[in-house]
C-alpha cells in the first residue's frame, strides 16, 4: 500500500484495504513505521461496552502497530460518531498505540475530530472525494489491482455460482476424479492431484485460466482430498500469488455443490494474505454453506476472527508446506514443475 499523507488518501485507500466502499462502518488500519499494515472493519457500533473496544486494539497490539488510522462511516439518524471514536482512541491509549488520524464521514461530507482548524475541518465538513480520481486509485490501476466493489453485496456476487456448477455433465466430469480415502492407490491420487494444481496454476498464469476444462475438473475431484488440498494450501509465493488468487476464485465459482468447500477455503486464505479480510470472510461463508463444519474453514474463521497479521499466516503455511509434500512424495526436497520443495 502506497504511503497515506492526508485524509483524502485515507479515505480513498480504506474501499481498497477492506475490498468495498464501507457504509454504517467503523474501520481501524494498523501503521507500522511508515507502512499501511492491516485494516479492520466491523458494523458501527451501538452501546458496546469498553471491553468491545479493548478487543479491536488488541488486535494491533498483536500486528505490532505503532499507529492507527480511525473512520467512523456514522448511520443516518445518528450523532455519536465523536463519541464512538473517542471510545476507541481510548482503547488504543491504553495499549500505547497513537491515533494518527480520526475521520468521522455522514452524508457524503467528512471531518477530521483531530483538527481545530475550522478552515480546514468545518463543523459541516468537507465534501467527501471522488475515488476515482485519487492517488490512491491511479497507483492501483496501474499495479493492476481492480476498483473497490460498490457494497458488500457487490463483493459477495463477485464469488457466486456459475451456471456451470449445476450442469449434470460437468458434475459426472468431475465426480470421477474425487479421493476416496479408502482408495487402494490413495497416494497415487494425491500426487496427480498436486501435480494437477501445479498444472493449472501454469495455465492460469500464461493466461489460458480455465480453458482446460478435464484439468479443471481434476483439479476439483483431486481437492477432495485433504492432503491434495493442504498441498494446495502451501504451493504459491509471493510472486505468484495473484495467480492463484485468480484460480481459486475461478474454480470456486465452478464448483458444484460438495466440492465448494475446499477450494472456498484456500481462496479465503489466499485473500486474507493479500490483506482482503471482507473477501476471505466471504469465501469461508461460501465453504461452510456447502459442508456444515468444514474444518479448515473453521480454523481460518478463528484465525482471521483473532486478528492474526497475515504474514504470520503465510509463514505458518510455508513451514507446513514441506512436510505435506513429504507426505505425498516421500521426500523432504525436490521439484515438481517448475517447483522446488
Amino acid at each position: 500500500m502506497t504511503t497515506l499523507t492526508s485524509p483524502h488518501d485515507l479515505i480513498a485507500a480504506i474501499p481498497f484495504l477492506i475490498g468495498y466502499h464501507p457504509v454504517d462502518s467503523l474501520v481501524v488500519v494498523s501503521i507500522k513505521g511508515n507502512c499501511i499494515g492491516m485494516a479492520m472493519r466491523v458494523d458501527y457500533p451501538s452501546d458496546l461496552p469498553e471491553s468491545a473496544y479493548d478487543l479491536l486494539a488488541s488486535h494491533l497490539q498483536r500486528d505490532g502497530s505503532t499507529g492507527a488510522l480511525l473512520v467512523a462511516y456514522i448511520p443516518t439518524g445518528r450523532s455519536d460518531g465523536e463519541v464512538v471514536l473517542k471510545d476507541l482512541a481510548d482503547a488504543m491509549d491504553r495499549i500505547a498505540v497513537n491515533v494518527d488520524e480520526s475521520l468521522l464521514i455522514q452524508n457524503g461530507r467528512f471531518r477530521s475530530t483531530l483538527c481545530s482548524d475550522s478552515q480546514c475541518c468545518p463543523a459541516d465538513g468537507r465534501e467527501v472525494p471522488a475515488i476515482d480520481s485519487s492517488r490512491i486509485a491511479i497507483e492501483h490501476v496501474f499495479a493492476g489491482r481492480a476498483m473497490p466493489f460498490a457494497n458488500i453485496e457487490a463483493l459477495t456476487e463477485s464469488i457466486s455460482p456459475l451456471v456451470v456448477s449445476e450442469d449434470e455433465k460437468w458434475i459426472s466430469r468431475i465426480t470421477k476424479f474425487a479421493v476416496s480415502e479408502k482408495a487402494k492407490n490413495l497416494t497415487k491420487l494425491q500426487r496427480d492431484g498436486a501435480t494437477a494444481v501445479i498444472d493449472l496454476a501454469g495455465e492460469f498464469a500464461l493466461g489460458r485460466g480455465s480453458d482446460d476444462l478435464e484439468l479443471v475438473a481434476r483439479v476439483i475431484g483431486r481437492l477432495s482430498d485433504i492432503q491434495v488440498r493442504d498441498f494446495a494450501l502451501g504451493s504459491h509465493t509471493d510472486e505468484d500469488l495473484d495467480t492463484y488468487f485468480l484460480m481459486w476464485r475461478q474454480l470456486m465459482r465452478m464448483a458444484p455443490i460438495g466440492y465448494v468447500a475446499p477450494i472456498a477455503s484456500l481462496f479465503a486464505a489466499l485473500a486474507y494474505e493479500s490483506g482482503d479480510g471482507a473477501l476471505a470472510h466471504r469465501g469461508l461463508d461460501r465453504a461452510l454453506a456447502d459442508s456444515n463444519g468444514y474444518s479448515l474453514a473453521l480454523l481460518l474463521r478463528r484465525v482471521f476472527t483473532a486478528g492474526w497479521p497475515p504474514e504470520s499466516f503465510a509463514a505458518m503455511r510455508r513451514e507446513l508446506h514441506p512436510k505435506v509434500c513429504a507426505g505425498i512424495f516421500g521426500l523432504q526436497g525436490g521439484v515438481l514443475g517448475d517447483k522446488t520443495f
